[in-house]
């Protein structure tokens, strides 16, 4: 895993053109958990303050960035259920690979990975931080 700091020049890259931003309660913890699950790569990161949190995490999965932060409630910033929204992983060939390392790092199957009526492959899963996660391919 990457620690790069702040005070390092060279910010990188942001891919994509939606970024999803997710405040999650113990972001560095999922950052480590989308590493086993999701093969992410850790390429920035603020420190931790003194209570273990962190302003900023910025990860990439499958060449597109996704970042991480968690809950200052002090600054208006509470810690709320995720909600509304699914993460969807465009897999391809890979999709079979690409579930079977998420069940193995202890993600919740939602949906179980199977031919869906549009042609493709689809299942769905939640991980230990109640985020829902799409997995589609051939």
């Amino acid at each position: 895993m990457s620690q790069m700091q702040a005070d390092t020049l060279e910010m990188p890259q942001v891919k994509g053109g939606v970024v999803p931003y997710l405040m999650v309660d113990g972001a560095s913890r999922a950052a480590r958990f989308y590493e086993e699950a999701f093969g992410a790569r850790e390429v920035f990161r603020q420190p931790e303050d003194d209570q273990g949190r962190t302003m900023h995490i910025h990860l990439y999965i499958h060449e597109a960035s996704i970042m991480l932060c968690d809950p200052y409630p002090e600054y208006g910033q509470p810690a709320v259920t995720p909600q509304g929204f699914t993460l969807t992983l465009t897999l391809g060939e890979e999709v079979d690979s690409w579930w079977a390392r998420a069940i193995g790092a202890g993600v919740e199957v939602l949906v179980p990975l199977e031919k869906a009526f549009w042609g493709d492959r689809y299942g769905e899963v939640r991980d230990p931080f109640g985020f829902r996660w799409a997995f589609v391919g051939k």
